[in-house]
């Protein structure tokens, strides 16, 4: 799964996201770095249904869902087009 570096977030944290698969879902990836390691979690969009958080808080995850529900629709565009490097129409 090609993954595509969307925005890296005030905190450090990471964010890409992949092509849009057949189903119309698109995997969100935030990542971010800490001491020995990274914390990691996965959104799926449209649905916002989030999947292997390692290590970030409830409220990481509010602040995160948040973001997407003002970023979803450029992150669906952008799946479609390559990324953002690639979004011909952006």
């Amino acid at each position: 799964m090609m993954m595509y570096g969307y925005m890296t977030l005030s905190d450090g944290t990471g964010v890409a996201h992949s092509d849009m698969k057949s189903d119309g879902s698109v995997k969100v990836y935030f990542e971010r770095p800490v001491d020995g390691g990274f914390l990691d979690a996965t959104c799926y969009l449209p649905a916002y249904r989030w999947e292997n958080n390692h290590g970030f808080t409830e409220t990481d995850i509010d602040h995160f869902s948040r973001f997407l529900e003002n970023n979803a629709h450029l992150i669906l565009a952008f799946s479609q087009e390559g990324g953002f490097e690639h979004a011909s129409s952006f």
